[in-house]
């Protein structure tokens, strides 16, 4: 597995992947939360509608997988506020984010409420028109997890003269223990103690902060951290929580049809021998992943003058919940994974995606009983 870790890292130093122009991409967040928009009340969404079907199963699932609402309101030209209200399978309902934000200038705002941890690329830029694929990647589910949100508050800014954007903030962090029981397990890692606002506790801060530069046209290249411990809803109980530190890098580049993507995170758990004794959980102690992507628009080769895009794309990804166990806990094979993905992207308007897909899914286990995966869908941004 090094071998492909280092090869991550030179991949991420040399390719990467933009769907705009990362200058406007750094400004497309400072808009959503009020800068440089003459209009008091903002409305906006994304919604992401699915079709997936397994090899040799029967029937495909077609699902409104997600439906966001985003709503802003500046009150006057320092504080504003953000909120997206989130409709899952037509009948889950969550608050994706809601914050308020005080700008001092656009070098430094101060920031508090339910906001996105910045780790990766697609946490934070998760709308469906936005990512290749009709699902987001893989690595991005297990190992971040997407969409990861939390109670904090912080600090952001765009340093313009550096072409660097910057975000660092305390935030409550994940539960590892609640109503008795371990919440989080090998296969999806910290996926289960997101918290995300709803009736958070908090007794272990925990820290988080990413730079961006984006000072070569058509580059972005961001590295993130986070460090901390887990929550537990009885700290009394020994072993109830574990350390967790993770770090993120993500690359972009685009030149003209042609866009490249990589990313690779990190996570290492601390007490995990002692949760899973406690628990009966089998979490892992190390967490890892990466992948490389590229796109190709031939949409100019068709019609030099359309607004329209018609990408052709393939994704390599790797990513293993397993990378490493503690104590006598054995390293389940079918949690290291590998899918490659190849699709079309077909952008009928800006904001509009549909798309289609084909996955190669395999692990590390013996007679291994992933499937492969056919996907379509559409996606919707505004």
């Amino acid at each position: 597995m090094k071998w492909k870790l280092w090869g991550a890292l030179v991949l991420l130093t040399t390719v990467s992947f933009a769907q705009q122009d990362t200058k406007q991409d750094s400004l497309r967040v400072m808009n959503r939360i009020g800068y440089n928009n003459a209009s008091k009340l903002t409305i906006g969404g994304y919604v992401q509608i699915d079709y997936n079907e397994p090899d040799g199963a029967a029937p495909g699932k077609l699902d409104v997988h997600r439906l966001v609402m985003l709503f802003g309101y500046n009150f006057n030209e320092k504080v504003s506020f953000l909120t997206e209200i989130e409709f899952e399978h037509v009948k889950e309902v969550y608050v994706e984010q809601a914050f308020v934000n005080y700008s001092f200038n656009t070098a430094f705002n101060l920031r508090g409420g339910l906001m996105l941890v910045p780790m990766g690329y697609v946490n934070e830029y998760h709308e469906p028109p936005v990512f290749y694929g009709v699902e987001r990647p893989g690595l991005d589910k297990y190992v971040v997890p997407t969409t990861w949100r939390e109670l904090g508050i912080g600090a952001t800014g765009n340093l313009q003269d550096l072409s660097l954007r910057y975000q660092a903030y305390i935030f409550n962090g994940f539960i590892s223990y609640k109503d008795g029981e371990g919440t989080l397990r090998g296969i999806d890692g910290l996926r289960k103690g997101r918290q995300k606002g709803a009736e958070s506790v908090i007794h272990n801060p925990n820290l988080s902060f990413k730079l961006d530069y984006y000072g070569v046209l058509g580059l972005k290249v961001g590295f993130a951290g986070y460090f901390g411990e887990t929550q537990s809803d009885d700290p009394s109980v020994e072993n109830s929580t574990v350390g967790v530190a993770m770090i993120g890098l993500n690359a972009s580049y685009r030149y003209r049809s042609l866009d490249f993507r990589g990313q690779y995170i990190y996570s290492s758990l601390s007490g995990t021998e002692e949760y899973n004794e406690l628990t009966g959980k089998d979490l892992g102690s190390k967490m890892d992943g990466y992948y490389i992507e590229a796109a190709y628009d031939f949409m100019p080769l068709i019609n030099r003058n359309s607004t329209k895009q018609l990408s052709l794309f393939s994704r390599y990804e790797a990513y293993n919940t397993h990378a490493d166990t503690a104590g006598d806990l054995e390293k389940n094979k079918a949690f290291d994974r590998t899918d490659i993905t190849f699709g079309c992207d077909f952008k009928i308007a800006p904001g509009v995606a549909v798309k289609a897909d084909y996955q190669w899914r395999t692990d590390a286990q013996d007679g291994s009983d992933r499937s492969n995966l056919f996907n379509a869908g559409v996606g919707v941004m505004f």
